[in-house]
């Protein structure tokens, strides 16, 4: 009988550190010698001249490419079109995960290396061989399913310290949902993030991964609240970006992305970071779940600890419409998404009813 086989898989280097934007060269010289970065608006002048000046010394071209704000079809298309008249080839993401996701696209498509740097640690987004497709409307396409993981992920804690603490403490809420997606698609023996099987090695990343945060994401966050990189946030990060991604991928995902990937229909909440959705998509996992009231609590209380909006009137949902959440219950049990990973069937009726059982309990533990 064919069985599918399981999978880990992660980046071919994943180098966590300080003053590596400075550096870049030392990364992009051993896959090509003319360098297409594609990169966030904040950063791009400072990239030109920290970055430029790195791959200026090594004697290679570069081209510096302002990100469009979204991860469409029609944005990689571009840059696709850009990097072929430029003739570089090697690409390099630095940004947000959109931004990076961008760069793995259009690396993908034109059969080239891609390096990726992270200026926040909101996502798991730079490890995966995955990118998130969006609308021109902002709601959710599709998965890009890549045959490979970036050959460099370059994670600077000193400019991941610097961003806005809201997108550190996001990147904790998609990394806190890892392990309870991986256990429940680990249990269904459901599809990882490669179309594989999850593995052993994929659930233990996933578990490491919410040891940590629950360790050290609290007191990282008071780091970062005062723009510094201290221990516990090189190990939140590495936690955040690293463990959560290999995990992720490895261990698969289940109802707490498919729910979010339904609330990018609802524009009251297209202003919400990733993992403020995917904390909520957690909470409505584990009422599905029936999980432990000492488990629902653990996870709970962290949430409050570290700050992450806890009730859909946090993430700043104006009106609850009975239709529009119907609508976010039937677009997360799509067949083309993750729900099918849960270890029992799952109805959109099933996640409605979830997802108002999620806000009252939210509600009534924030008191």
């Amino acid at each position: 009988m064919f069985k599918t086989p399981k999978s880990v898989t992660s980046p071919k280097k994943f180098i966590i550190g300080q003053n590596l934007l400075e550096e870049l060269s030392t990364y992009t010289k051993i896959y090509g010698d003319y360098t297409y970065v594609i990169c966030d608006e904040f950063i791009l002048e400072h990239a030109k001249k920290e970055a430029g000046k790195s791959l200026e010394a090594e004697g290679h071209q570069s081209k510096f490419v302002k990100f469009n704000y979204e991860i469409t079809q029609e944005e990689i298309d571009k840059h696709r079109e850009e990097v072929r008249k430029s003739g570089a080839n090697v690409i390099v993401g630095i940004g947000g995960g959109k931004t990076l996701d961008t760069a793995k696209a259009t690396a993908y498509y034109e059969h080239l290396p891609v390096v990726i740097f992270p200026t926040i640690a909101s996502t798991d987004a730079p490890c995966t061989a995955l990118a998130v497709i969006y609308n021109t409307d902002g709601s959710f396409d599709r998965y890009l399913f890549l045959p490979v993981n970036p050959d460099v992920v370059l994670a600077d804690t000193k400019i991941l310290a610097a961003a806005p603490t809201r997108f550190f403490v996001a990147g904790i809420g998609d990394a806190l949902a890892t392990y309870f997606e991986a256990r429940a698609c680990y249990r269904k023996n459901g599809d990882n993030l490669v179309n594989l099987k999850p593995s052993l090695s994929g659930l233990g990343l996933a578990k490491m991964c919410y040891d940590t945060i629950l360790e050290y994401g609290f007191q990282a966050k008071i780091a970062v609240d005062q723009g510094i990189s201290t221990p516990a946030v090189e190990n939140t990060i590495e936690a955040t970006i690293y463990l959560s991604g290999v995990g992720a991928e490895a261990g698969g995902l289940a109802a707490a992305h498919a729910i979010h990937n339904g609330m990018t229909a609802v524009p009251s909440l297209h202003r919400t970071q990733h993992g403020e959705k995917v904390v909520f998509g957690l909470l409505t996992q584990l009422v599905l779940e029936g999980a432990p009231k000492e488990e629902l609590e653990t996870v709970i209380n962290f949430i409050k600890e570290v700050g992450l909006p806890l009730t859909l009137k946090d993430l700043g949902l104006d009106e609850f419409r009975e239709e529009e959440w119907r609508q976010v219950a039937e677009a997360a049990c799509s067949e083309e998404d993750t729900m099918k990973n849960m270890p029992h069937p799952v109805t959109p009726d099933d996640v409605y009813q979830a997802i108002i059982t999620a806000n009252a309990l939210a509600e009534d533990y924030q008191g």
